[in-house]
């Protein structure tokens, strides 16, 4: 089932927002993706019949259980697995591996140890001929976008998680994509500087002509970052439902506990965990005995 999250009480400002967000051409096209992997037990569907439309400039997160597909997804969209069935297009172009037209930054840090930052960032333009005068210019400037101007020289392992990430937010921008693809960037860090970097991406978004598809498995981010939320089912993966987020831009974390964050959350956790929303955690008594006398019982 696809369908749109609808409030009573949804502002006119919200709905002319979204009449404004479909009126964009269309970036990215999915049409009745499959992805199907063989294994001994036999064939494992990963994704089942997904269709999408992104538009241009649209933030889109994805959100769902674990195994449901969403790395697959955008391996996929990035040109690095191949669909088993159906069609990506990208401006109207096949997706047939990866391309410029399209950037991915991965959860953990993928820097090459051995460049500055700089360097970094320099690598992609340099590899498709671009000139080191024109591209060391550019690089500055996405490194000052970024705010990494005045750590331009210094290498990824004297960087802190999040400055190391928008580093490799700056690199993946230098090749000028149409597309942002972002799988759980933010997942590795502390959530304070997890709070920070969708406060500076957001920031980046407004700035740079991108469109941006992110995975994620928190509800909160999906809710702050995106202007439509994927929800798929698990395995196979489908899709349950596309959510339009109303919480209303720009966005400042002040907004958390704000109605329509809280109503837009709630309703993630009814589709995601439709059961056991409010169910008590249950586990799984592990088979291990007392290994030593530690003089004392403990619940």
């Amino acid at each position: 089932m696809i369908a749109s999250l609808s409030y009573k009480d949804q502002s006119p400002a919200v709905k002319a927002r979204f009449d404004k967000l479909k009126q964009r051409p269309p970036l990215l096209e999915i049409s009745s993706l499959f992805k199907i992997f063989d294994s001994k037990a036999g064939e494992i569907v990963a994704l089942k019949d997904i269709n999408l439309t992104v538009h241009r400039r649209e933030f889109m997160c994805v959100l769902g259980q674990s195994g449901c597909g969403k790395s697959t997804l955008i391996r996929i969209l990035a040109g690095l697995e191949t669909p088993s069935s159906g069609q990506v297009l990208v401006d109207g172009q096949p997706v047939t591996g990866p391309g410029r037209d399209r950037g991915m930054v991965f959860q953990s840090y993928t820097l090459f140890p051995w460049l500055t930052v700089k360097a970094n960032v320099m690598y992609g333009p340099r590899m498709a001929g671009k000139d080191d005068f024109t591209n060391e210019s550019e690089a500055r400037q996405w490194l000052a976008l970024v705010g990494l101007d005045k750590f331009e020289n210094s290498y990824p392992h004297q960087l802190s998680g999040g400055m190391k990430q928008r580093a490799a937010i700056a690199r993946a921008l230098a090749n000028e994509p149409r597309i942002l693809l972002m799988d759980e960037p933010f997942g590795a860090l502390d959530p304070q500087t997890r709070q920070q970097m969708q406060a500076y991406l957001l920031q980046i978004w407004k700035n740079v002509d991108i469109t941006v598809f992110f995975i994620t498995h928190d509800l909160d981010e999906a809710v702050f970052l995106s202007d439509r939320i994927l929800v798929l089912d698990p395995r196979p993966g489908r899709v349950r439902e596309i959510v339009e987020v109303p919480v209303p831009r720009p966005r400042s974390h002040d907004q958390l506990r704000e109605p329509e964050f809280l109503a837009t959350k709630a309703h993630l956790e009814t589709i995601i965990h439709p059961e056991d929303t409010h169910a008590a955690p249950v586990f799984d008594k592990l088979p291990i005995g007392r290994m030593t006398d530690v003089g004392d019982d403990v619940e």
